[in-house]
């Protein structure tokens, strides 16, 4: 167990050692689909979490398998610390018909209702009120479910967001609002957009507690998760989490970040939230440089493979193209 940080809850060794492997394991996935979009071999957009892996994987850490998220149009991350099959994801944005949506979605379309994973959104903002509803669904059936609600910067200043945060306060639904704060809406610098120094201040005209986390530090992230879930599964309420952090990449793939230096983002880099975690194992004695590479090389051969299920793959066919379609 580690011993410089306090972590809570306990977890075992594997456990920790695993959590280093699944960030691993988004980033390899994400710098992956980026490398085939810049080929031309998937088609659509996408949006990448380059540089958040903490965010993704502490909260979905400390939760039950029973408990639910909704996700954003950024959401790889998300639906793979869920638990996601990686297959069945890159299936999906190859379009092949072994994807989660029978590869007619796409990256803003993974959904996995049965590890929990309402979807992701296309939408700004789209997945805050589906938490509320998700929630207030496990409040009438007498359920401990708590929901975690993943969105954006850019969503805190959508309606979704004030109405769904002023409906869970009033009803104390247990719900866990997290919200990534990457320093851009699209090309939008958020110290341009919001007229506050933290979006987590928020919180107090909602009447709810609000938190601000190095959303580059895993134990951290994880911690103040962990508070906030046992808060809303005891009947207390939402809580409103602002994790600050950084996509390395640009705000989708046509994006050329031209916003923004070079030396801003060298410095985010600097913070790598895997690096950062992966040297704390190292010094708790937990893993040795050898066994971390090890992972890191599963980690980036599990991408691989599945790159290679989704290219063998079959491709939808002309009966089956308007399934699963609704008007």
């Amino acid at each position: 167990m580690l011993t410089s940080v306090e972590l809570l809850p306990e977890k075992s060794k594997d456990d920790l050692i695993g959590l280093l492997k699944e960030m691993w394991t988004i980033r390899y996935f994400d710098e992956k689909v980026d490398e085939f979009f810049a080929k031309g071999m998937i088609h659509g957009t996408t949006h990448l979490c380059v540089g958040q892996e903490p965010t993704a994987t502490g909260p979905c850490a400390v939760i039950q398998e029973d408990d639910k998220i909704t996700s954003t149009h950024r959401g790889h991350g998300h639906c793979i610390a869920k638990g996601a099959d990686i297959n069945r994801m890159m299936a999906e944005l190859f379009g092949r018909s072994t994807g989660y949506c029978k590869g007619k979605g796409g990256s803003m379309h993974i959904a996995d209702v049965e590890k929990g994973n309402l979807g992701a959104n296309g939408i700004v903002g789209g997945g805050i009120p589906l938490a509320a509803g998700a929630a207030l669904t496990a409040k009438m059936k007498n359920k401990d479910d708590v929901i975690l609600s993943y969105f954006g910067d850019g969503a805190a200043n959508e309606g979704s967001f004030h109405e769904s945060l002023n409906l869970v306060s009033i009803w104390d639904l247990p719900v866990v609002f997290i919200c990534e704060n990457n320093q851009y809406g699209m090309s939008g610098s958020v110290k341009e957009m919001v007229n506050i120094e933290n979006i987590a201040e928020r919180a107090s005209s909602y009447g709810i507690p609000g938190v601000i986390v190095d959303g580059n530090n895993l134990i951290e992230v994880m911690n103040e998760t962990h508070k906030a879930v046992e808060h809303a599964r005891e009947g207390k309420g939402p809580v409103l989490i602002e994790a600050k952090t950084y996509r390395w990449k640009g705000h989708s793939k046509s994006d050329a970040r031209k916003y923004r230096t070079r030396e801003e983002e060298q410095f985010w880099k600097e913070k790598d939230g895997i690096k950062r975690y992966r040297d704390l194992l190292i010094q708790e004695g937990l893993l040795t440089e050898e066994e971390a590479e090890k992972l890191r090389k599963e980690a980036k051969q599990d991408v691989e493979d599945a790159v290679t299920y989704a290219e063998k793959s079959p491709e939808p066919g002309l009966d089956t193209l308007l399934e699963d379609v609704y008007a």
